[in-house]
């Protein structure tokens, strides 16, 4: 056992970490649940008369990502879990008692392994979340209240784009199959509403990922819907609705206030939607947790932090508009500030918390310019401009940028998102261009080209392999909206695919 006290985290990454308070009813499933994203689990000690729980990964790396993500705390089964770096370097674990459970439980979600979660472990790229495809299975327990497509689209879309919702019923019991642009954002709502009730006392949410990789929907009504076709009246994955505010039940496990009145109950003839008594969302505060009422929390409540801190820049090369492109991969960059007096380091503010995270996932530890990147949360909340002060253009908005890889709902980018590698994706290519000259453009730039081939089934697209991983990400960096002429701005991405 570790002998770590509450607070005190060992600053040396290593690929062991330590999770305190854990819910007694985890299951060692969801433990290695957590790493999956970011490379594969070796293996688990499970401490439940501690609630405690070490979690080993095949990597250092991994492990330095899984902690960027959660760390310091997380919610599971809406408890709040502590996770650090262990002071072990490797699990030992061949003489615990119930280990056979354990190890029979990484054995079978690591012969699963495979799909599209891009992971921060070279030796597990292109690794998944086993059986957890962007597809949500979403049970409803104690259902008084009335639940409709647009409230559920509400609830979820706060933890990321959502394409398609179908509800059912499946032996007297409500159901919902929800699908995401991408499994993280499947994973970040499993994780943060499973076991929450949507009102007060009532409809509790249980949830579980689907075996289904994606959903169909023939056509959109109330049961069903695909918010990512046009004609729909919700056709930019979007729904107007504001829930009602209400008097707070003090349970910290309920999404919106406590029902009243006899019209937000299920009717005869179907379901009724609550009377339009909302007012705009605002953040609670202390007081009004006090005084017994508050208002449902935004996404801003529920996902604050969209600043990264960026440490050990080379500062001869690095300019914001460098750093807007690299971290533009994985997320539309809003501002971009680097520190006058240290202009090795840097803030950058993402659109949300999501891509924040993801930005940190994929290049904390790459190499850029020689040197190797820190990539955390900041503290900040926003980037403030330097207004009326001269700061070199160290500070850049870039909210209105054009170059923004996600300004579409429901993009298709976001289901491409992928680590640094020597491979670059290269999109926009006019059907004129020539193999010859797509690689004269990157060899006039001064990379090296070890490889280069065309989709076979469309042109316009092309696989480019350089001489190293950080020669790619200095490559995208150059070239990434490269002008072809005739309208033709070359968009160039990281890919998982090798030549």
């Amino acid at each position: 056992e570790e002998k770590l006290k509450a607070g005190k985290t060992p600053c040396t990454p290593s690929r062991v970490l330590h999770l305190r308070q854990i819910p007694s009813d985890v299951t060692e499933a969801e433990i290695i649940a957590l790493g999956l994203p970011f490379g594969k689990v070796t293996n688990l000690l499970m401490l439940k008369d501690k609630n405690q729980a070490l979690l080993e990964m095949a990597s250092t790396e991994a492990a330095v990502a899984v902690v960027n993500y959660y760390a310091p705390v997380f919610h599971l089964h809406s408890q709040p879990v502590y996770i650090q770096y262990s002071n072990y370097k490797e699990l030992e674990t061949d003489k615990c008692p119930d280990q056979a459970r354990v190890q029979a439980a990484l054995h079978a979600v690591n012969a699963m392994q495979c799909g599209s979660l891009p992971t921060a472990s070279a030796s597990c790229e292109g690794a998944a979340l086993p059986g957890h495809s962007s597809v949500l299975r979403v049970a409803f327990e104690n259902v008084l209240c009335s639940v409709d497509l647009e409230m559920l689209h509400q609830i979820f879309a706060r933890f990321g784009s959502v394409l398609k919702i179908v509800t059912f019923t499946k032996k007297n019991r409500l159901q919902a199959l929800i699908q995401y642009a991408h499994p993280m954002y499947a994973q970040e709502a499993k994780r943060a509403l499973n076991g929450q009730n949507i009102y007060a006392a009532c409809c509790s949410l249980r949830i579980d990922f689907s075996h289904l990789r994606s959903l169909q929907v023939k056509y959109n009504g109330h049961k069903s819907r695909d918010f990512t076709r046009t004609n729909s009246p919700y056709g930019d994955g979007r729904i107007p609705l504001q829930p009602p505010t209400g008097p707070f039940s003090g349970l910290q496990n309920t999404i919106f206030p406590s029902h009243s009145g006899s019209s937000w109950f299920t009717s005869p003839v179907g379901i009724t939607k609550p009377p339009d008594t909302s007012v705009p969302p605002v953040h609670r505060s202390p007081t009004s947790a006090a005084s017994g009422h508050m208002t449902v929390p935004s996404a801003t409540d529920v996902l604050p932090h969209c600043v990264v801190l960026v440490n050990n820049l080379n500062t001869e090369f690095v300019t914001p508009q460098k750093l807007f492109i690299l971290f533009g991969v994985y997320g539309n960059v809003q501002r971009v500030k680097i520190m006058f007096r240290k202009r090795e380091n840097a803030l950058i503010q993402m659109a949300d918390t999501m891509q924040a995270k993801l930005a940190i996932s994929h290049l904390d530890g790459q190499m850029l310019y020689g040197r190797v990147l820190h990539v955390t949360l900041s503290k900040c909340q926003t980037v403030y401009l330097c207004e009326g002060q001269d700061d070199c253009g160290l500070t850049q908005d870039y909210r209105n940028s054009l170059l923004h890889r996600f300004k579409k709902a429901n993009s298709k980018n976001v289901q491409n998102i992928y680590p640094p590698s020597a491979t670059l994706h290269i999109s926009n290519i006019p059907l004129s261009a020539t193999a010859d000259c797509v690689k004269t453009i990157f060899a006039n730039k001064g990379f090296t080209v070890k490889a280069f081939k065309f989709f076979e089934k469309d042109g316009r697209m092309a696989l480019i392999q350089l001489g190293s991983v950080e020669e790619a990400v200095h490559a995208l960096i150059e070239i990434h909206h490269y002008d072809f002429g005739s309208k033709h701005h070359l968009r160039v991405s990281f890919s998982k695919y090798k030549i």
